[in-house]
């Protein structure tokens, strides 16, 4: 028996991550090392922005999950679905202890 999801909304959700990787791509193209977020208060700024981005990303694939039985993200299983996921639980859990390196790295294979 084959469940029926909302497409739709998938459809939706998707784009909103898409749209939240760009933006966060965008707001990192100005750095050339984790130095860059971290000496400046646009730095830092723009680092706090980037994680709300990748909170909401992986939060969003949680959702596509749940709304789509675990089914969907296993079809493109070359994709780190589980790094991307866990950056939201990593970001929120540990946001004191942060490393500008580790997002740039993690940016970088979105």
């Amino acid at each position: 028996m084959v469940s029926m999801y909302d497409k739709t909304l998938v459809v939706e959700i998707l784009d909103q991550i898409i749209d939240a990787i760009e933006i966060v791509h965008e707001r990192c193209a100005f750095a050339k090392c984790e130095d860059d977020f971290c000496h400046t208060k646009e730095g830092q700024e723009k680092l706090d922005s980037i994680c709300m981005k990748l909170i909401a990303v992986g939060e969003s694939l949680k959702k596509i999950d749940h709304i789509t039985e675990k089914k969907l993200l296993l079809k493109y299983p070359q994709i780190e679905w589980k790094k991307i996921k866990g950056i939201r639980d990593f970001i929120s859990h540990h946001y004191f202890d942060l490393d500008a390196e580790i997002i740039l790295v993690f940016v970088k294979i979105i």
